[in-house]
C-alpha cells in the first residue's frame, strides 16, 4: 500500500499534479486540484514551491487516511488544510471564464469568516450548518441574483475538495439559494443624456472621453483600462475596434461610428494605453460628480455605459442576435435583460404625452 505524487507535463509547459495510490491490491490516480505553471519568473517558481508543499501534505494525510481506512479520523487531510489557502490554490490554477466570481465569493467567505471570527477554519470543521449560515450572510448583503449566483460558484470549489478527497462529504450539497426578487434595475442612460454628458465640462477629460468611448461601443470597464492602439484599425472600411473581452475571453469586433472615431481623434496615439485612467474607484467617483453636474438625477458607474448601450441598441430597433454579438453575449438570455429595459424606456416616453382631456 502507497501514495505516490506524480507529476505530469502538459504542451503548455504547465504540470499537472495527482496521486498514485496503491491500496488494497487496486491502483488508481487521483488528480488534485492543484497545477504548476510554466516557471518563468522568481515569482511563478516561488508560487510552485508552495503549491508543491500543499501536494505533498495531501498526499501524506491521505496516505494517513487509508492506513486508517476510513475518511474523517483525527489524522486526516482535513484537519491541517485551512480552507481558504486551499480554495485561493484551487482558483490560481482555475482556466475558465468566471475565475474573477470565483475570486469575488472567496473574498466575500474570507470576510464573512473575519467576522464570526473563524479566521483559521480548517477542512475538517466546515460544515452543512457553517455553510447555511454563509448562504445566508450572502443574501443579507444581495440583492436579486447576486447571492445565488456567488453562492453556486462556492459550492462549486467545496465540491472540488470534496472530490480532492478532503471531505468525508459534500456539506454544500443540500444548501440551497435562489435570487431574492428580481435583479436590480440598472439605471440607462438616453442618447440625449449622453449628448448632455458630452456637453458637461468634467475634472478629467480622459475618463469622459472613456466613458463616453463605453457608451457608445458597449465595453466594459476592464476593457477600455486595458485597450491599446493596437486594438484600433482606423484604416479599414469600415474602421473597427477587436480585442478579447477581459470577462469572457471572447473574442470581439465592433465597427466604430463617426461619434467613436471623433473621440479617439482627439486623443494622442501614444505608447502603451489608449486612455490614461485612474483607479476604477477614482474613475466612478470622477463620473459621479460629472453626472450630477449635467443634471441628471441617476445611479450611473461605469458598467452603466455598457448597459446604456445594450438598451439603446434595443431601443433604436437593432435585433436581438446582432445586440447579443455586439455585446459579446454568448447566449441571448443575457441580452433580454436589455430588452426588457427598452420596453421600459418606450413605455415612459409614451407616458409623456399624457394630457388631462
Amino acid at each position: 500500500m502507497g501514495v505516490i505524487l506524480r507529476k505530469r507535463k502538459n504542451k503548455n509547459g504547465s504540470t499537472t499534479l495527482m496521486l498514485d495510490i496503491n491500496h488494497n491490491g487496486r491502483r488508481h490516480y487521483e488528480r488534485l486540484e492543484i497545477k504548476l505553471d510554466k516557471a518563468t519568473t522568481p515569482t511563478i517558481r516561488q508560487e510552485n514551491k508552495e503549491r508543491l508543499e500543499l501536494a505533498k501534505k495531501i498526499r501524506l494525510e491521505r496516505e494517513k487516511e487509508l492506513d486508517a481506512d476510513t475518511f474523517g479520523v483525527d489524522t486526516g487531510a482535513a484537519k491541517k488544510i485551512m480552507v481558504v489557502d486551499w480554495m485561493q490554490t484551487y482558483i490560481d490554477n482555475y482556466q475558465l471564464a468566471d475565475k474573477r466570481s470565483l475570486q469575488g465569493v472567496l473574498n466575500r467567505f474570507k470576510a464573512f469568516l473575519k467576522e464570526k471570527q473563524l479566521d483559521n477554519l480548517t477542512m475538517q470543521r466546515l460544515n452543512e450548518n457553517l455553510i447555511t449560515n454563509f448562504r445566508d450572510w450572502l443574501i443579507s448583503f444581495s440583492i436579486g441574483e447576486g447571492a445565488a449566483s456567488y453562492f453556486s460558484r462556492f459550492k462549486k470549489m467545496v465540491k472540488a475538495a470534496y472530490r480532492s478527497k478532503l471531505l468525508p462529504n459534500n456539506p454544500a450539497a443540500e444548501v440551497k439559494v435562489k435570487g431574492r426578487g428580481n435583479a436590480r434595475k440598472k439605471d440607462v442612460l438616453t442618447i440625449e443624456e449622453i449628448k448632455q454628458l458630452a456637453a458637461t465640462p468634467t475634472e478629467s477629460n480622459e475618463v469622459k472621453q472613456a466613458f463616453l468611448f463605453c457608451c457608445l461601443t458597449g465595453l466594459r470597464w476592464c476593457d477600455v483600462e486595458a485597450l491599446t492602439w493596437d486594438n484600433i484599425n482606423l484604416t479599414a472600411n469600415p474602421p473597427y475596434l477587436k480585442f478579447r473581452q477581459h470577462k469572457t475571453a471572447n473574442d470581439l469586433k465592433i465597427n466604430l461610428n463617426s461619434s467613436t472615431i471623433k473621440i479617439l481623434e482627439t486623443i494622442p496615439k501614444r505608447k502603451g494605453k489608449i486612455f490614461e485612467l485612474p483607479t476604477a474607484n477614482g474613475a466612478n467617483k470622477s463620473l459621479k460628480a460629472w453626472v450630477k453636474r449635467a443634471g441628471i438625477d441617476k445611479k450611473i458607474t461605469w458598467h452603466n455605459a455598457r448597459h446604456s448601450f445594450g438598451t439603446n441598441l434595443i431601443y433604436h430597433d437593432v435585433d436581438v442576435l446582432t445586440a447579443s454579438k455586439l455585446l459579446g453575449h454568448r447566449s441571448l438570455t443575457h441580452t433580454q435583460r436589455y430588452v426588457r429595459a427598452s420596453e421600459e424606456m418606450k413605455q415612459k416616453a409614451v407616458e409623456k404625452l399624457n394630457i388631462d382631456l
